[in-house]
């Protein structure tokens, strides 16, 4: 999964590097030039990742108090670990194959990238400037949330739970997959993908299946031991935070879309749950 990491990177780094050839200022593109949206864009998704990153050192009160939540939340999290992790393992035999598949095929990066760039690639070429800022929030959380979990599981060294071995068992920076417990990759990209999809739209019942669709990968992590639950909880906080700073920079890039833009693509987006004998997959309709 690294290498596919240091890849996506590499291409994304590659493309920006086109669009500062380019000379594109970070003034608002011509909207009849995809061109010139394209590198806009790319710039774009590189100063989200960039926000990300430095967003903590600006917190508010408020902010830092729900950074102590999380913290808290965890630790309380961190004493249920054992049992969490056998109720979900004892599970998995009662989960049909499909839900498994699509919860480990959708976190997979290549798949979760390819939906992301269908998404903006819709909005670029149908000159839609909403879907087309989604799919920026999307790939640029993706990226953000991928890039911080690949370094941190090497970091931290996290024994995960099917070896056997305890919760507090760390081993930092082993190249050995079983002590890349912390945090969660399939999780941090699917919640990440489903709170920057599920914010688009006004309706609860739209966002809950949003989000219920983002839960079943991390879910999956759990049923066959990849991860502890305090893995995944803090992988859905990182989600969201990366999510919430990135479409706040957004804003100031794209401008803050109004409820009237939710409902109107709410009008124009349908899904549905697609079940094939080969795998299982979501179909997005504009």
């Amino acid at each position: 999964m690294k290498i596919h990491y240091i890849n996506m990177l590499s291409t994304l780094l590659f493309c920006t590097s086109m669009a500062f050839t380019q000379q594109i200022n970070n003034s608002a593109p011509n909207k009849n030039n995809n061109w010139e949206k394209f590198t806009y864009d790319l710039n774009s998704i590189v100063g989200g990742i960039g926000h990300a990153y430095v967003r903590p050192l600006s917190w508010e009160e408020n902010q830092v108090g729900l950074f102590g939540g999380v913290v808290i939340g965890t630790l309380g999290l961190y004493t249920i670990d054992d049992e969490a992790d056998r109720w979900f393992r004892n599970q998995e035999p009662h989960i049909p194959k499909l839900i498994e598949d699509y919860g480990w095929y959708y976190g997979n990066p290549q798949n979760n990238y390819a939906f992301n760039g269908i998404v903006y690639l819709t909005g670029l070429f149908t000159n839609n400037d909403k879907i087309r800022r989604t799919g920026v929030l999307m790939i640029s959380s993706a990226t953000a949330t991928g890039l911080l979990q690949q370094i941190s599981k090497s970091l931290v060294g996290r024994a995960r739970p099917r070896t056997g071995l305890k919760k507090n068992d760390f081993r930092p920076f082993q190249r050995n997959s079983d002590f890349h417990s912390f945090p969660s990759g399939h999780t941090a990209l699917a919640f990440s993908n489903a709170h920057a999809l599920a914010k688009q739209f006004k309706n609860p019942w739209l966002k809950g299946g949003i989000y219920l669709l983002g839960s079943i990968p991390p879910l999956t992590r759990l049923w066959n031991g990849a991860h502890w639950l305090t893995d995944i909880a803090l992988s859905v906080a990182l989600s969201i935070a990366t999510v919430e700073a990135i479409d706040n920079y957004l804003d100031k890039r794209y401008g803050n879309p109004s409820e009237q833009e939710k409902l109107n693509l709410e009008k124009r987006v349908s899904w549905r749950l697609v079940l094939k004998t080969s795998g299982v997959g979501v179909a997005m309709n504009f």
